[in-house]
């Protein structure tokens, strides 16, 4: 989860927008998006040409210009291993103090890569003068990531959250099918991913979809592409994941539809849970539809719950005085454990 210090708001991304960050017409467009993340990229989205200097400027001039809202803003550097990552991490955080709230580290293979990017934060947090801590997201984009993947999720307090990145994956271990088939393909890499990010209390991110809408794509096949989306997405929501990456502006309404209760599913689930604590709790069958309800049971309903307060569906208070009758008889507060509030 993101922490956003200076608004005092928590954000679970539903949608995290990923553009190339080498043109100053792409942050404006991703200013304007209805995401709740934006991710300007210098290292596979950014021409070569442009790495270094000349991508890093238009970055600084982003973040120092640019109002992006109470979007969550994380900066994807060039990996670790690569000749422009120092230089990348140096011009944002010296030259945008304040005006980012993440790192999006690609190629995490081991936790020791955590420990070196949150080591040169603290250096340089306090070189630049940064009054807020900038928090980290983890790609686990290679088997070795996977197999590391909870260590990763722990290797730093900074952590906020894993983020699976298929074409990597993908390549690394020759499966050519990455689009239609993605959940079954990937289904134990992306349970692994959303399993350990869980376990750690971070929020965990699926893969982007990579089929777009062009204006040419004619009706038919732009349903196709819209309804594969919506598919894709449902899948991974299933497998854990609490949102997902998106590559145009065009793939947010779906995504975080999917991501979001709608109404009628809050009105229910909300009504489940006062009619679960008015008889008593325990096992019990809703007198009125038959549903058998446990503390388990309640339990999923307050992660539920907590995606429309994330949304602005439900008031928080409501949320928190459910969480604590449920504390008071479990022992602990699911929404703490999990993640789900500061």
């Amino acid at each position: 989860m993101y922490v956003l210090q200076k608004k005092n708001l928590l954000v679970i991304p539903r949608t995290e927008l990923t553009y190339p960050a080498h043109t100053l017409k792409m942050h404006e467009k991703a200013a304007a998006a209805p995401t709740d993340h934006v991710m300007p990229d210098f290292e596979d989205a950014c021409p070569y040409e442009f790495k270094g200097d000349a991508s890093r400027r238009v970055m600084v001039e982003a973040l120092n210009t640019i109002d992006f809202g109470n979007k969550v803003i994380a900066i994807r550097p060039n990996n670790i291993r690569s000749k422009f990552f120092l230089g990348d991490l140096h011009a944002i955080m010296l030259g945008a103090p304040d005006r980012f709230h993440g790192i999006i580290l690609p190629k995490t293979n081991e936790p020791e890569d955590i420990v070196h990017l949150a080591r040169l934060l603290d250096a340089l947090e306090e070189q630049g003068g940064w009054t807020t801590h900038v928090q980290i997201e983890a790609l686990i984009e290679m088997p070795l990531a996977v197999v590391n993947a909870y260590k990763i999720a722990t290797a730093s307090p900074r952590m906020a959250g894993l983020i699976f990145g298929i074409a990597d994956f993908s390549a690394s271990m020759g499966v050519r099918e990455m689009i239609d088939d993605q959940n079954r393909n990937f289904h134990y890499a992306k349970q692994a991913t959303a399993v350990a990010a869980k376990a750690a209390g971070l929020h965990a991110i699926d893969n982007a979809y990579l089929r777009l809408i062009r204006p040419d794509t004619p009706a038919e096949e732009a349903g196709k592409i819209r309804a594969g989306l919506r598919e894709k997405s449902a899948g991974s929501r299933d497998l854990g994941m609490d949102g997902t990456w998106v590559i145009h502006p065009q793939q947010a309404e779906i995504a975080n539809d999917v991501f979001t209760p709608d109404d009628a599913q809050i009105a229910a689930t909300k009504r489940s849970l006062e009619v679960y604590h008015r008889l008593g709790g325990g096992s019990i069958a809703d007198p009125e539809t038959g549903e058998f309800y446990d503390e388990a049971t309640t339990k999923a309903m307050l992660m539920d719950l907590a995606k429309a307060v994330q949304a602005g569906k439900l008031e928080a208070s409501w949320l928190a005085e459910m969480a604590e009758k449920s504390k008071a008889v479990s022992g602990y507060d699911i929404l703490e454990v999990m993640g789900r509030v500061a």
